[in-house]
């Protein structure tokens, strides 16, 4: 990976390389927005298929309705995720994973099988932890 100096950006020269450790690279916040609390559990969920908002808010346990709004719209910001209106009274919004959104979530699905098949280990470091 190629670090860039902190003035070029990557539409003053595409063959510019993303480095997520730079400083003023773009990913960054992209990582940011996709590996936040709620970024991570509203891909994992799309990743079952569309949803609606309200269902979404009911499948991501604890989140609000103002989180999950402005979750959706970073990740579809960042491309990850489609909003569509369907013309209907009261008008349906339904959210997907587009292409890369898919990708991303079946990565972070990966990582979230991990953690729960091994959710004895890390309890058990966890206490062991806070008992020293």
């Amino acid at each position: 990976m190629t670090t860039r100096p902190p003035e070029q950006s990557y539409a003053d020269d595409p063959t510019l390389e993303a480095d997520v450790f730079a400083r003023n690279c773009l990913s960054r916040p992209v990582l940011q927005d996709v590996a936040s609390r709620w970024g991570v559990l509203a891909l994992a969920a799309l990743r079952e298929g569309p949803y609606r908002f309200s269902a979404l808010r009911r499948r991501v346990d604890g989140i609000s309705e103002r989180m999950l709004s402005q979750t959706l719209q970073l990740l579809e910001r960042d491309g990850m995720v489609n909003r569509e209106v369907q013309q209907s009274i009261p008008p349906v919004v339904e959210y997907t994973l587009t292409a890369l959104g898919a990708q991303v979530a079946d990565q972070l699905v990966g990582l979230i099988e991990i953690l729960e098949a091994n959710i004895t280990t890390i309890t058990a470091a966890q206490d062991a932890y806070h008992r020293t």
